[in-house]
């Protein structure tokens, strides 16, 4: 049995560890907050921005041949190219919510190889960065502190590499991964195909437009509103990860400080029974000591 003094170093370190987690959970609680009324504030604007594409997209399908409305629009189910674009964490401590998106990436790009597509990966986050690095898979793309600090312009500018790559034929099919939120309790993995879009995903509805735009300039709307909804789906996966990152850390951090308090309870338990044989030990010698003497 350990002496009492290992004993009492040993709780008192794990006291000053649930000192720590319970603080990382608190702020990651704060975080949580702040970033969700960032993403009901995306999904609002994201809502509105289907919308008009769709509107967009119906009105410039009407009069193209065979509904042709650009390569955007035009799905492919068999691509040559195919790039992943997915979203980790640029931190740690937050269970396995990194591990489900590189599990998913993994599993897309063998899906893939083995139907002879050829695979670029685009990594936001360095906990996907480190893993894809360390096993030797060559990364087309990297970013490693956009996830953590989610920024619309900064978004823009990562994603716009993968649309050219589109747009140049370089590539024939875009995929997003990340982990997203669904609740307080729950992280939940969304794979969307970015590139083409589908119609059906940005469905427009039977209703008379408010728009009033000149048929002459449609093509160009449509041009530009592809590229805003293009952008602001890199966006807002970046901050709906972000989310479930603080929700996952909040979770694991509580775990962590149960199971510190039951360290520290199960600890204490062994530090009782060390002074009471210490104690009974004492009493023994002394005892012994006096039947010596008589």
């Amino acid at each position: 049995m350990a002496n009492l003094k290992e004993i009492k170093v040993k709780i008192g370190s794990v006291k000053n560890t649930q000192k720590t987690t319970k603080a990382m959970k608190l702020v990651s609680s704060a975080k949580l907050t702040r970033t969700r009324q960032l993403s009901e504030q995306a999904r609002s604007y994201a809502k509105k921005i289907n919308e008009v594409l769709s509107d967009i997209a119906a009105r410039v399908s009407k009069v193209q041949d065979e509904g042709n409305i650009g390569r955007a629009f035009i799905q492919n189910n068999a691509p040559k190219t195919v790039d992943i674009v997915f979203v980790t964490a640029d931190k740690g401590l937050c269970g396995g919510f990194n591990m489900a998106t590189i599990k998913t990436v993994s599993k897309l790009i063998a899906e893939y190889e083995a139907k002879g597509t050829k695979v670029r990966l685009r990594a936001a986050g360095r906990k996907g960065v480190d893993f894809f690095s360390f096993q030797g898979i060559a990364l087309e793309q990297r970013v490693s502190d956009l996830s953590s600090a989610p920024q619309y312009d900064r978004a823009a500018e990562f994603i716009h590499a993968v649309v050219e790559d589109f747009k140049n034929k370089v590539t024939d099919k875009v995929v997003i991964v990340y982990n997203g939120f669904l609740n307080m309790l729950t992280q939940e993995i969304r794979v969307r195909d970015l590139l083409p879009i589908s119609l059906d995903v940005v469905e427009a509805k039977n209703t008379d437009s408010m728009l009033e735009i000149e048929p002459d300039d449609e093509q160009e709307v449509l041009n530009e509103l592809t590229d805003k909804y293009i952008d602001f789906n890199m966006y807002y996966a970046l901050i709906d990860s972000l989310a479930a990152e603080h929700s996952a850390r909040m979770q694991a951090m509580e775990a962590a400080t149960k199971n510190a308090k039951e360290k520290v309870d199960s600890l204490t338990v062994e530090y009782n029974k060390a002074r009471q044989a210490a104690i009974t030990t004492e009493l023994i010698e002394i005892i012994s000591g006096v039947e010596a003497l008589k």
